[in-house]
């Protein structure tokens, strides 16, 4: 039985298993098969990320992460959790594969997922021009006329980096003002490829075998229009992925995990959360390293205490046999 399962590769798991690995943990990673790397591998260039004065690729980034991990003695295995048995001293990953790993510990650490529009024509051009990564697919939009849904950080990022490709990028906000970082809205504003159309939502992305355009609703007086367009990038979010645990540690009304206080400990003794999975709030690669920190610490001190109980219980009943 291993001491400790890390569920998730993103910065909060591979930083859990850098302190866990140091720790003599030995810990098992187990990255998905689907997000490995997590958020950062669809991310350009990470400037504010401490120790890297000239930025870094995301990629990159999570590659220095998982060597470290493993320089000292991660074991990384790419399957998919399909179940947790998370309930008394034994904890059990299920894989896809159908090994089943027990650990005394679990950390949780599957940061969050792209959250989509959910309306007409958007899984349908999945892939055919509405995407939710400009890294990914920024490059087949080269001259093109493109969209960005979304007034945050991440649209401001999106939109930025894809005039590197396409003629024109629309930014289509449901408000009259950016929820976006003042620097992120400084270079968006000072783009000349990017165009803001805002109070307006998007109705249905429109097209046959690909994307040719959008159905607008305005906010203000409900009136629609259709905007040409070749692409539409979704940037509106993202949800922390508890599929896996909905129903087996407490939620907080956001949605995240549920975690005590400034500690990493989840409603279920022994099982950790750590990263965007408990964050609703600032959801940065830095403060998701941070979380996973306090995650592993946390493990460490809850195994140690395991084994503290198990060298006092003989002892005891040594005591009772002489007293007797």
């Amino acid at each position: 039985m291993r001491q400790v399962i890390i569920i998730g590769s993103g910065p909060a798991g591979f930083t859990a298993a850098i302190y866990a690995a140091r720790a003599n943990l030995t810990p098992l990673l187990v990255a998905s098969t689907v997000e490995v790397g997590g958020e950062l591998m669809n991310t350009t260039d990470v400037e504010n990320f401490p120790g890297f004065p000239e930025g870094i690729q995301g990629p990159d980034l999570m590659a220095k992460l998982q060597a470290q991990a493993e320089k000292f003695g991660t074991e990384v295995l790419y399957d998919d959790v399909t179940e947790l048995q998370l309930d008394g001293p034994v904890k059990k990953v299920i894989l896809g594969s159908g090994a089943v790993h027990e650990a005394s510990t679990v950390i949780y650490a599957t940061g969050s997922a792209y959250r989509k529009l959910g309306i007409e024509g958007e899984e349908r051009l999945s892939g055919y021009g509405v995407s939710w990564c400009a890294t990914c697919d920024g490059f087949f939009f080269r001259e093109k006329e493109i969209a960005v849904v979304g007034g945050g950080d991440s649209a401001m990022e999106e939109a930025t980096f894809l005039t590197r490709f396409a003629s024109k990028v629309y930014v289509i906000h449901r408000k009259d003002s950016l929820r976006a970082s003042k620097i992120m809205q400084e270079r968006a504003f000072a783009n000349e490829k990017i165009e803001f159309i805002w109070n307006s939502t998007v109705d249905e992305i429109l097209g046959g075998d690909s994307v040719n355009g959008v159905r607008l609703r305005s906010t203000v007086d409900d009136s629609t229009r259709e905007l040409a367009l070749d692409g539409v990038f979704v940037a509106i979010g993202n949800d922390p992925r508890t599929h896996l645990v909905h129903d087996k540690l407490q939620l907080t009304d956001a949605g995240t995990i549920w975690v005590d206080g400034r500690s990493s400990r989840t409603s279920v003794p022994g099982v950790f959360a750590a990263g965007d999975v408990i964050d609703p709030t600032y959801r940065q690669a830095a403060t998701a390293a941070g979380s996973g920190v306090v995650a592993a610490l946390d493990a460490e001190h809850f195994i140690a205490d395991l084994e503290d109980a198990s060298v006092e219980e003989p002892a005891a009943v040594a005591a009772e046999i002489i007293v007797g």
